[in-house]
């Protein structure tokens, strides 16, 4: 039936939009080493621009370092002046043939502009979970235009097309509440 795949379109998509959250929160510095805040990070490795992740090793040592071992040692200055660059509030530092990152601890005021940052993050991915219903809603009402699903119909699969929705909206709650509490904690 059609309406059936107009549904795991739009759920597939509102699963897309949760990874993505997921995703982003990932690189938000909450205080803590995390590979996320510098894998992404891109260096110019001879003719080519590439992330860190595919020029080094980066390994987490403690819940405060992070420790980068480029393949190849002349990497080494370009990394230090990407994550420089980057301006993700860290000082990298060479130590011999690697690079460690040592992270600051948050102010309590620094830790709220975060929270605020990722509560801003969070009403962006509920406002797309929210686009994807909506356009659910229009087909779901162009086939009830088209006579192919009869008016009860339509207001059934609006009712479930809500309910997805709120499932989704929920799980984005969810997700937002873990990762303040990560970022206040001391």
């Amino acid at each position: 039936m059609q309406t059936q795949s107009l549904f795991l379109t739009s759920e597939d998509s509102m699963k897309k939009t949760i990874d993505g959250l997921r995703c982003k929160l990932s690189s938000v510095r909450t205080g803590r080493a995390n590979r996320a805040m510098v894998e992404g990070i891109k260096i110019k490795s001879y003719s080519s621009v590439i992330s860190i992740s595919q020029a080094a090793t980066i390994n987490i040592l403690d819940a405060k370092t992070i420790e980068i071992k480029p393949w190849d040692a002349s990497q080494l200055d370009v990394i230090e002046k990407a994550i420089l660059k980057a301006d993700i509030g860290v000082a990298p530092v060479i130590y011999g043939s690697l690079v460690r990152i040592s992270i600051p601890s948050l102010s309590e005021d620094r830790r709220r502009e975060i929270v605020k940052v990722i509560n801003k993050m969070a009403e962006e991915f509920r406002v797309a979970i929210r686009n994807e219903r909506r356009v659910l809603i229009e087909n779901i009402k162009k086939l009830g235009r088209d006579r192919i699903i009869t008016e009860d119909d339509k207001k059934k699969f609006e009712v479930e097309a809500q309910k997805i929705t709120d499932i989704y909206i929920n799980e984005v709650d969810e997700i937002i509440e873990v990762k303040e509490k990560e970022v206040m904690q001391i």
